[in-house]
């Protein structure tokens, strides 16, 4: 089974602009229940569609497939509103990959960082920009998002 094990961040401080690259993502979902979201990603010219389980601790399941981007942008437009925009910029820290989304739209204004692990009790050095760990708090999931904008807290 694939298994996706992540710590999620806020991020307080501007110094990682300077290290990643930024692509700008384009996600809506299709089913947004707790025991499984079902979601769409446009990236550039690529789209995959993502099937995610029930998320428990730092860790759920995790199946993800590429699609014709077609048939990716007519799904996003049969997605959950609004559809999640935001500009992902890679940084490699402490011989991790961390991924800063800086959200746009509706949930502007919100910049989190994540961090994929090989087990859940994985140390890792936490960059100097790294403010709260929120990898519990479900107001940050993605999904959420959707129905409870940041704009709106």
């Amino acid at each position: 089974m694939a298994e996706e094990i992540e710590r999620k961040f806020l991020v307080d401080g501007d110094e990682w602009r300077a290290l990643g690259v930024g692509d700008v993502f384009r996600q809506g979902y299709l089913s947004t229940v707790k025991e499984r979201t079902v979601r769409i990603r446009a990236v550039g010219e690529q789209a995959w569609i993502t099937i995610k389980g029930l998320t428990v601790g730092a860790t759920r399941s995790e199946f993800e497939y590429p699609i014709p981007l077609a048939d990716a942008e007519e799904m996003l437009a049969l997605c959950e509103q609004p559809i999640i925009e935001k500009t992902r910029h890679v940084v490699d820290f402490g011989g991790l990959r961390w991924e800063v989304d800086e959200f746009r739209g509706v949930n502007r204004g919100l910049i989190v960082a994540e961090v994929e692990l090989d087990h859940p009790d994985q140390p890792i050095e936490l960059p100097d920009w790294i403010g709260a760990e929120v990898t519990d708090d479900p107001r940050y999931y993605n999904a959420n998002l959707i129905a409870h904008p940041y704009s709106v807290w």
